[in-house]
C-alpha cells in the first residue's frame, strides 16, 4: 500500500477547488499509465477521467466513482504532505477516495475481468455539485451505460472499516437559494421617500423558518439554514435600497424538496411584491437525495459479508449534500460510507486528514462487488 500511500501525500500536497483540478487530473493519468486501462477517456465533465477495463466477453458493466475536487478551507496541520496551496485543502477525503480508486485500477490490471466492463470515474466538481451533470451531459460520457454504480465515502465518527449502508436515501437533497430585493434608496431622515427592504427580508425570515422541521425520523424533514445577509451600507444618513438574503435548504426527499422550492420562492416574491421590491430569486449549489437501488444495496452487503467486514444498518439519511444522487437518478446505484475512526476530526473541519488504514478496505469491498456483479 505504500505506494498508494505515497500517491495520496502529493494528492493532498497539491488541492484544488471544484472546477480547477487540472494538475489533479494529471497526476491520476499518470498513475493510470502504469497499469493502463482498456481506454481512458479525459476532460470529461470539465477535468474528469473515465478509465475502462473490459474482459474479451460482453457481460454486465459497473461504474465506481470518486472526486477530484477540494475545499476552500486553510489546512492548519503541520504534516509533511500537508496542502501546499493557501486556503485550499482536502478536508473531505476526496484524496483518499482517489487513491482507492487507483488502487482498484490497479487490482483489475494485475487481475484481469474475463467479461464485462468496469468503469472507474474520477468526477471532478463534486462540492459545488455541479460535477456529476457535466459528466453526465458530456457525449464523451453518453456511450457509457453502467448496469449499477457505485460511490463510497469515508465517514469520521464511525469505527474504523466498517461498512455504513442504507436503502433509500443515504444523503439528503441539498438547494440553495439567493433573494435578491431592489427598493429605493433614501435619506435615513426621511426613510418614507424610499424603500427599505428590512422588513421584506425579516418577514421572509419568519416565513422560512417556520416551515422547519428538524427531525430527519418525521416524513417532512426539512432544515433552512440563514447563510448570508447584506443590506445597504455603513453610512448612517442612509436608508437602504438594496439587500439580498440567501438560504440553504435539506430534505431527504427529492419531491419534498421540489414542493419546497415551489412554496419558499412564491412567498418571497409575494413579500416583495407586498413591500413595492423588486426580487430576482436564483439557486445554485443543488444536490439531489442519494436513493440507493435495493438491489444495489443488497449487492454492497453480500460484498461486504464475503470480505468478512463489519456492517451497520443506518435508520436515517446522512444530512450532508452529495452529487452522485444525480447518478443514481440515471442509474441503478448505491453510496456506501467506511468508517473513518471515531475520534477522527470532522469532515470539512481544518485538521481532517483522511486514514490510509481504510484504503484496502475500500480496495476490497469495491473489487469484490465488481466480482458479485460481473461473474453473475
Amino acid at each position: 500500500m505504500e505506494e498508494l500511500k505515497k500517491l495520496r501525500y502529493k494528492l493532498h500536497q497539491i488541492p484544488e477547488i471544484s472546477g480547477n483540478e487540472k494538475r489533479t487530473s494529471e497526476e491520476i493519468l499518470a498513475f493510470l499509465n502504469q497499469y493502463p486501462p482498456s481506454e481512458v477517456i479525459s476532460s470529461i465533465g470539465g477535468n474528469g477521467i473515465l478509465a475502462l477495463f473490459k474482459g474479451e466477453e460482453k457481460g454486465k458493466s459497473v461504474l465506481f466513482r470518486c472526486e477530484l475536487d477540494a475545499l476552500p478551507i486553510e489546512e492548519i496541520n503541520t504534516f509533511q504532505h500537508k496542502s501546499i496551496h493557501k486556503g485550499v485543502s482536502h478536508k473531505c477525503g476526496h484524496d483518499g477516495h482517489m487513491s482507492i480508486l487507483c488502487g482498484l485500477a490497479r487490482k483489475l490490471f494485475q487481475n484481469p475481468i474475463k467479461k464485462g466492463t468496469v468503469g472507474l470515474l474520477f468526477q471532478p466538481a463534486e462540492e459545488n455539485g455541479n460535477g456529476a451533470a457535466a459528466v453526465i451531459s458530456d457525449s464523451k460520457f453518453e456511450f457509457f451505460k453502467p448496469d449499477y454504480a457505485f460511490a463510497l465515502h469515508n465517514l469520521p465518527g464511525f469505527p474504523l472499516h466498517q461498512i455504513i449502508i442504507k436503502e433509500n436515501a443515504f444523503t439528503c437533497a441539498v438547494n440553495s437559494i439567493i433573494i435578491k430585493l431592489k427598493g429605493k434608496t433614501a435619506h435615513a431622515a426621511e426613510p418614507e421617500n424610499g424603500i427599505n427592504p428590512a422588513l421584506a427580508i425579516s418577514e421572509i425570515i419568519n416565513h422560512f423558518n417556520s416551515k422547519i422541521q428538524p427531525d430527519i425520523t418525521l416524513q417532512d424533514y426539512c432544515v433552512i439554514t440563514p447563510i448570508y445577509i447584506a443590506m445597504g451600507e455603513k453610512a448612517y444618513g442612509v436608508s437602504a435600497g438594496y439587500g439580498e438574503v440567501h438560504f440553504t435548504l435539506r430534505s431527504d426527499s427529492n419531491l419534498f424538496m421540489k414542493q419546497m422550492e415551489k412554496d419558499l420562492k412564491a412567498t418571497a416574491t409575494q413579500i416583495a411584491i407586498q413591500h413595492n421590491l423588486q426580487s430576482d430569486i436564483e439557486w445554485t449549489e443543488k444536490f439531489q437525495a442519494n436513493e440507493n437501488d435495493s438491489k444495489a444495496v443488497d449487492i454492497v452487503r453480500i460484498a461486504a459479508k464475503a470480505s468478512n467486514l463489519n456492517l451497520f444498518e443506518k435508520d436515517t439519511p446522512f444530512t450532508f449534500g452529495e452529487d452522485f444522487g444525480l447518478i443514481t437518478q440515471h442509474f441503478k446505484g448505491a453510496m456506501f460510507g467506511i468508517g473513518a475512526g471515531e475520534e477522527s476530526p470532522s469532515l470539512h473541519n481544518p485538521d481532517y486528514d483522511f486514514p490510509d488504514e481504510i484504503t484496502d478496505t475500500g480496495i476490497q469491498l469495491f473489487y469484490q462487488i465488481t466480482k458479485e456483479i460481473i461473474d453473475a
